[in-house]
């Protein structure tokens, strides 16, 4: 393969790089901004495919929160990269306080009782056997109701940053891209004489 690692990395560090980048925070978020904004659409299909991947984040369903990014961007003509780019708001740093989030909050909405502090009977064998039926009420229900107020605030802060941002970019790249047209030589418009030997 041309791009093999020669040490191939081990388990613990692709753990790692999973959970930590690389370089550092600032750099890694700098890059996700620059991949962001240098998509080729409109300001409003970029903002909107974002605002649907950080929408679908909230969410509960882990491991479909690609496809309902995809389906929203979809239905609100929002960019799939910039949708798939969006989901990238959930990470193993940000999930336990949105989970947390969305359940207070849909406990609250829902005027939940609070379980004890202890798992329901069986939820171990009923994660182990995807009975989503037996967790439904006591977490699910909560944690779904609690994501969309989440989601759709989350979402429309995400709408209005970054099309304000795409906006900006687009705007200071055509300006640029005029600037240098301009500064350019023109070229002479007739041919040059030829002289014939004598």
């Amino acid at each position: 393969m041309l791009f093999r690692r020669r040490q191939p990395e081990t388990r613990l560090q692709r753990v790692r790089s999973a959970l930590w980048p690389r370089r550092s925070w600032r750099r890694s978020l700098r890059y996700m901004q620059k991949r962001v904004l240098r998509l080729r659409a409109t300001p409003h299909a970029i903002a909107a495919g974002v605002a649907a991947g950080v929408f679908a984040t909230f969410t509960p369903l882990i491991g479909f929160h690609f496809l309902l990014a995809f389906a929203l961007a979809y239905c609100i003509a929002g960019n799939m990269a910039a949708a798939a780019l969006g989901c990238l708001a959930g990470n193993p740093l940000t999930f336990p306080f949105i989970w947390a989030s969305t359940y207070e909050v849909g406990r609250w909405v829902l005027r939940a009782e609070v379980p004890n502090g202890e798992a329901p009977p069986g939820l171990q064998a009923a994660l182990a056997q995807f009975n989503i039926s037996a967790i439904w009420e006591p977490y699910l229900k909560p944690m779904l109701v609690g994501s969309v107020p989440l989601g759709l605030g989350f979402g429309l802060v995400s709408y209005v940053l970054v099309r304000w941002g795409a906006s900006s970019f687009q705007a200071a790249r055509a300006k640029r891209a005029q600037e240098k047209a301009a500064a350019r030589p023109r070229r002479a418009t007739m041919a040059p004489i030829r002289q014939d030997a004598a």
